[in-house]
């Protein structure tokens, strides 16, 4: 678990500064750090010029239960967009949930994946 929460927290700070090109106004929770989105804590929010055009989930293959899957509903009808950001290994599993939950057409899927190539 501990190695979830550094991966989960590498990728929220590697997606705030690859997304600084497309939102001048990216918010993050990480740790202390609490901004609020019409009382929800999403892993970013994403901005321009003082307009929320995004919510971020970043998740991890612990991460992606029912249970979430039901705090994504709740995020994908904040009248913003919702995108979750999952390890490639898991998108299935995310998108079958998705559809379970009957979100699947309110929900951005992006993936990640971590590769170490040894000698």
């Amino acid at each position: 678990m501990q190695n979830e929460k550094l991966i989960h927290d590498w990728m929220v700070s590697f997606l705030k500064d690859k997304l600084s090109r497309d939102y001048t106004d990216i918010k993050i929770n990480l740790a202390e750090t609490r901004n609020e989105f019409k009382g929800h804590h999403p892993d970013l929010i994403l901005g321009n010029h003082g307009i929320v055009l995004a919510v971020m989930e970043v998740e991890t293959e612990g991460s992606i239960t029912p249970e979430k899957a039901d705090e994504w509903k709740k995020l994908s009808g904040l009248g913003t967009k919702l995108i979750l950001m999952v390890p490639k290994a898991s998108k299935a599993k995310v998108v079958d949930l998705l559809w379970k939950k009957g979100m699947a057409d309110k929900v951005s899927v992006g993936s990640y994946e971590l590769s170490v190539s040894m000698p």
